[in-house]
C-alpha cells in the first residue's frame, strides 16, 4: 500500500517529467528516487485536469515497468499524446493539475446475462476493462463521476472500444474489473 506522503513523490515525479519535457528548470534534488516503494511494478494512470475538465489521460493497466518510470513515461504521454487534445504547451503547465490512479490487478468479471454484469458492477469503485476481438477499453472509477448509471458507463466503454453501443447487452464481452489508489495534487 503506497502512503499518501509517498503518492505526493509520485506527483512531483509525473509534474517534472512534464515540466523537463517543455523545457522548464526542474530541481532535481527535491526527490529521493532510490525509496524502495519506486521500484514496485504496477498498472498506473496519470490524468491532467485543466479548470475540472479533462485535458489528458493515459495508463498501463498492466504492472510492466516500476511506478518510478510508469509515472514519469504516463505523465508525458497524457500531456503530449494523448490524441484527444492538442499537447500541452508552456503556458498551460501551471494551469493543469495531475491525478495518479495506481491499479490493482485486473481480475475476471464471470456474469452470464446484461442484467447480472449490470448488477455485479459497484459504480465508483470498480474500474471496468472490456475486451471483444482486438477491441479493448477501460474506464477508470473516476469515469462513474460523469456516467453514474451503470447502463451509460458499459454503453459508452463499449463506443471507446470501438463497439457496438448495446454489445454489452448481448453477453459477448469478457470483462474484467480492478479498483484504484488514487492520489491528486493539491493547489
Amino acid at each position: 500500500m503506497i502512503s499518501d506522503k509517498q503518492g505526493q513523490i509520485l506527483l512531483k515525479i509525473a509534474r517534472n517529467s512534464i515540466a523537463e519535457k517543455l523545457g522548464l528548470y526542474v530541481d532535481k534534488t527535491q526527490i529521493d528516487l532510490n525509496q524502495p516503494f519506486l521500484e514496485v511494478k504496477q498498472g498506473v494512470f496519470v490524468t491532467l485536469h485543466k479548470d475540472g475538465a479533462l485535458r489528458g489521460c493515459i495508463g498501463v493497466i498492466e504492472p510492466v515497468e516500476s511506478l518510478k518510470t510508469g509515472v514519469a513515461n504516463t505523465a508525458k504521454l497524457a500531456a503530449f499524446k494523448d490524441f484527444r487534445f492538442a499537447p500541452l504547451a508552456r503556458e498551460e503547465f501551471d494551469q493543469v493539475d495531475l491525478e495518479i490512479s495506481l491499479l490493482s490487478r485486473p481480475e475476471k468479471f464471470e456474469y452470464s446475462s446484461a442484467k447480472e454484469l449490470i448488477q455485479g458492477l459497484e459504480p465508483f469503485r470498480d474500474g471496468v476493462i472490456i475486451e471483444k476481438g482486438s477491441n479493448r477499453a477501460t474506464f477508470l472509477p473516476q469515469v462513474w463521476n460523469q456516467l453514474p448509471d451503470t447502463a451509460s458507463f458499459l454503453s459508452q466503454l463499449c463506443i471507446k472500444a470501438g463497439l457496438d453501443a448495446d454489445e454489452w447487452t448481448k453477453g459477448s464481452l469478457d470483462v474484467q474489473t480492478y479498483r484504484v489508489h488514487l492520489f491528486c495534487e493539491k493547489k
